[in-house]
């Protein structure tokens, strides 16, 4: 199933597959949105297309990535490992050895190629033009999230710019605070692309904002990618097509071509507001700090056009999947830096930098601590507090059996590295900002070279008997599996984590041979 072309062929896709619900009675998008969507998401709801925000002509567009089915809906794909997959075939090329491998190393490049971004001269956001006095944010249903929160608040931008050295474009999902009719601040924080680009300008720095994306690009917006990588070519390669653009109206930035709502404009060196506090993913309220002032000098969108909308707050929110998306098509580039990870997994209510659970064939005294500097040395990951490892047979997913590894294999004198380095903008446990404690946890089996008594053996039920059981469960009367409302669902999650572990420890084999 490819991915969805527009906002309008996503919205129409939940519908038919009966994953949004059209709520037509007027809401305030002053908080009320923002307590109806956190009771949807925590509940498991669909996509909510609110057709009548109180003071807005514009439908509220919120939750469309808010489970697991529609983040793989938004993909086009069966399970989000699939987008990993298909970035780690390419990852993973090797020189040709016959014509078979040349053709498919053929087919792969040309992937490559078809997901540049091209220009086109037409646009659907073109149905209205304003500029100068009459760009009017008022008109958009822009959600105040939180009672803290000093404003309304943009959550699902895709924020564009170009490093002014080099010209290489940037695509992040950057926060706006509304300032007024015709501003808002730019929260990019110290470790984003987007601050990167805007420091290197001796003065004026160009910024487009597109609303309103088909869900791969404005997935793609939320990637972590580096610098130099363009995240519409990614987006491109997850689709299958490229991203289509247009030049701006007032500014030298092309910007997507479907998307409902395009906001040009720029920012100044040394033009600073003093933006939050933001209720914010970490569950608490980001404190108030000086961020760059955006003007806007355009604003384009469709007639009817739809506003898209986020909502974060303590864990899980919407942004979760998200998360779990990047989780999951990131894989194979850590596993190419980091040959022993089998899998790994960023829990939830970690905000996703705060913890990262991995697991390793482990060959060497020590390598788990190797492994946990190595993921304190990787992009982003770099700013993750805590690092658990755990052997190659533990699911990582399974958090319950992670914690039992914790308690079971750790000697906290022996097995706990305590150590230092940079942290997330907005954590604010850490004395310093930016600055502070990390801890390691080595949760492995530990064995005679690493100085211990001799290791026991787990306790396992042999798989014949399992089996057995499996069959035979109905004859027992019993009724349904201990801890389930249903047998089969039981036995579905278990089918699904054994195959998750053979699937990784068969991609770790291939990982180890082809290193």
């Amino acid at each position: 199933m490819a991915p969805p072309a527009d906002l309008r062929d996503w919205i129409a896709l939940l519908e038919r597959e009966g994953e949004l619900v059209r709520v037509q009675k007027e809401v305030d998008p002053y908080l009320e949105v923002t307590e109806i969507v956190d009771r949807t998401v925590r509940s498991g709801g669909p996509a909510l297309l609110f057709e009548n925000p109180k003071g807005s002509s514009h439908s509220l567009l919120v939750n469309q990535f808010g489970t697991e089915r529609r983040m793989c809906l938004a993909l086009g794909v069966e399970r989000l490992d699939d987008a990993g997959a298909k970035l780690g075939s390419v990852l993973e090329m090797q020189p040709p050895e016959g014509l078979v491998d040349k053709v498919r190393g053929l087919k792969k490049l040309k992937s490559i190629a078809d997901s540049r971004p091209k220009t086109v001269r037409t646009a659907a956001h073109h149905d209205v033009v304003l500029t100068g006095d009459d760009v009017n944010l008022d008109l958009l249903p822009i959600q105040h999230c939180w009672p803290g929160d000093p404003a309304p608040f943009i959550t699902l931008p895709a924020v564009i710019t170009h490093d002014p050295k080099t010209g290489t474009r940037n695509v992040g999902m950057y926060r706006m605070q509304k300032l007024d009719s015709r501003s808002t601040a730019m929260h990019w924080q110290l470790h984003k692309d987007g601050r990167m680009d805007y420091l290197a300008t001796d003065g004026r720095l160009e910024v487009a904002v597109a609303l309103g994306l088909d869900p791969v690009s404005a997935y793609s917006a939320s990637a972590p990618l580096p610098k130099h990588i363009d995240e519409f070519m990614l987006a491109g390669f997850l689709k299958g097509e490229p991203v289509e653009l247009v030049p701006g109206k007032t500014i030298g930035i092309e910007v997507p071509a479907n998307a409902e709502i395009v906001l040009e404009g720029y920012v100044e060196q040394g033009d600073l507001t003093l933006e939050g506090p933001f209720g914010d993913h970490t569950g608490y309220y980001s404190a108030a700090e000086p961020f760059p002032v955006f003007h806007v000098t355009a604003m384009t969108m469709r007639s009817d056009a739809i506003y898209p909308s986020i909502v974060v707050g303590k864990p899980p929110a919407e942004d979760a999947w998200l998360g779990k998306a990047t989780e999951r098509i990131f894989l194979p580039a850590i596993r190419m830096s980091v040959p022993e990870i089998v899998d790994y997994d960023l829990p939830v209510a970690g905000a996703f930098h705060n913890c990262v659970i991995v697991s390793i064939r482990k060959s060497f005294p020590g390598q788990p601590q190797k492994v946990m500097h190595a993921i304190w040395g990787l992009g982003l990951l770099s700013l993750t507090k805590s690092v658990v490892v755990v052997d190659e047979h533990v699911d990582v997913h399974d958090y319950e059996e992670v914690f039992f590894r914790v308690t079971a294999n750790v000697d906290p004198k022996r097995d706990v590295l305590l150590t230092e380095g940079p942290l997330d903008h907005l954590d604010h446990a850490p004395t310093r900002q930016f600055y502070g404690g990390k801890m390691g946890i080595d949760a492995t089996h530990k064995g005679p070279d690493e100085g211990t008594r001799e290791w026991p053996e787990e306790i396992v039920m042999s798989d014949e008997i399992s089996a057995l059981v499996d069959r035979r469960w109905a004859e027992y009367g019993i009724g349904s599996e201990p801890g389930t409302t249903n047998g089969a669902d039981r036995r579905s999650l278990r089918l699904i984590r054994r195959w998750r572990k053979s699937e990784s420890r068969e991609a770790a084999r291939t990982d180890g041979e082809s290193a």
